[in-house]
């Protein structure tokens, strides 16, 4: 029998967190639910590692991210004892912004497209939350520039761009599993290459920057889509650091507006407001009214999370307002992940008012979401409103209402690959149990119907 030596590092850790073995344990098994990873740790488990037995990869991570947490710092693997000679990459791989984006970018992308387990299965990372609020410098001195080949124009940048843009669309047609890795090699080869070079002019270089940080946030929503959380979230840091680079106005704090979102999202509240009030600010009198449109409705919703429910709702005025007095033709492509801002605006504004309590308004707001997007566009996320204007009736009481409304959720649904949309599903099943335990026909149909959607979509 092998005679483990005690992890003392570990031990420590655990002991300044005040937290008992089965607290760690229940929150191990929290921040892996966070990236779809279902865990039994329990707190023998705890107690084993810290007599020197060694947790898996992802299970590490997400032991360092809990420690983090609770103890204000960022801890490592190689604070816990834990680290190999090669897995400090592994473990810090794009949760910085002191290094070159573009290099960054390729070794995350190049590990996603090799699906390895430890990136897929890392864990959202608080402390990285809290990065763009502490530096918010450009990032030119960490990029380099590697000259080769022939001068990039206007031209080269509108290729690229046409073809980030025609993956953005099938995204959000189809799901993000939907030609992901196909994608993300793109992105690490020619959008890569496209920023090493040599441009005709500052205007290009900018322009190239821009696109390069719309793609590192596509594929980091292509990962949150996938339910890999903290994947996505070191996508985005790409996408910060290279639209800071760009200097376009307002694309550096429209990441930082997704990364508030994705916070809420995860019921990871503490640094939310922040990040979407300093998005804000970066971006106001930069950007068209319809853009600020969708700056002030995810700000509204993070002061909806926070209990500032008068703050909220002038916020979500304001949204409307600025939405009204737009055009979409202003609107740049990089503020159109989501497709046309009037859905996105209504989407998060039924959000704000769920949030709030009324459930009422909240129905509504997501009916006019679905209703304001084109269908064969952007059926992943009319799916996702329906699903959620669905779950609002059915809280106010109006079940056939609700299941009528599922129905054309799952309707919207053929053909998109979507970890969401799968788990979207799941939780109606759920949410219609008991109506189906009485015997109501609408729910049992419903039922019956989302488990054959589940079946095929494996």
């Amino acid at each position: 029998m092998v005679q483990r030596t005690a992890n003392q590092q570990l031990k420590d850790l655990i002991e300044e967190s005040g937290l008992p073995y089965d607290g760690i344990a229940r929150a191990v098994r929290a921040v892996a639910l966070e990236s779809g990873e279902r865990l039994a740790t329990n707190k023998s488990a705890v107690h084993h590692w810290t007599r020197g037995a060694v947790p898996d990869k992802p299970t590490a991570s997400y032991l360092a991210e809990v420690l983090s947490r609770r103890l204000g710092r960022r801890i490592t693997l190689h604070d816990l004892g834990l680290s190999s000679p090669d897995s400090g990459k592994d473990d810090s791989i794009g949760l910085m912004l002191d290094l070159d984006p573009i290099e960054t970018l390729t070794t995350i992308g190049e590990a996603d497209v090799n699906r390895r387990r430890f990136l897929a299965a890392s864990a959202y990372s608080m402390a990285a939350a809290a990065l763009p609020l502490q530096t918010v410098q450009e990032a030119a001195a960490r990029t380099r520039t590697v000259s080769s080949g022939g001068v990039s124009g206007h031209a080269d940048v509108t290729a690229v761009r046409d073809m980030v843009r025609l993956f953005m669309d099938m995204d959000e047609r189809h799901g993000g599993q939907h030609g992901r890795s196909a994608f993300v090699q793109y992105l690490i080869t020619d959008v890569a290459e496209l920023c090493r070079g040599r441009f005709a002019n500052e205007e290009v270089r900018a322009e190239a920057f821009s696109v390069a940080s719309a793609g590192a946030h596509l594929a980091g929503w292509k990962a949150y889509d996938s339910g890999e959380q903290g994947l996505a979230q070191r996508y985005y840091m790409q996408s910060l650091a290279l639209a800071r680079e760009s200097g376009v106005p307002g694309q550096d704090g429209f990441v930082m507006r997704t990364m508030s979102q994705q916070g809420m999202k995860l019921h990871r509240p503490e640094h939310c407001l922040a990040l979407a009030e300093t998005g804000w600010n970066r971006a106001k009198g930069q950007v068209d009214s319809q853009t600020e449109a969708l700056f002030a409705i995810t700000h509204a919703h993070a002061l909806a999370k926070v209990g500032q429910r008068q703050r909220a709702l002038a916020d979500v005025e304001h949204a409307h307002t600025a939405l009204a007095a737009g055009d979409e033709a202003d609107v740049p492509f990089w503020a159109l992940v989501w497709g046309p801002p009037p859905g996105t605006v209504h989407s998060r504004t039924a959000k704000v008012f769920e949030t709030l309590g009324d459930r009422r308004n909240a129905a509504h707001q997501y009916a006019t979401a679905a209703a304001s997007r084109p269908g064969t566009t952007y059926a992943r996320i009319i799916a996702l409103d329906l699903v959620a204007q669905a779950e609002q009736q059915a809280k106010q009481g109006s079940i056939e209402q609700a299941c009528a409304t599922w129905h054309r959720a799952i309707d919207t649904m053929d053909g998109v690959r979507s970890a969401r949309t799968r788990k979207a599903v799941r939780s109606l099943r759920s949410d219609i149990s008991s109506y189906r335990a009485r015997g109501l026909q609408c729910a049992a149909e419903l039922d019956e119907r989302a488990h054959d959607f589940l079946t095929h979509q494996r």
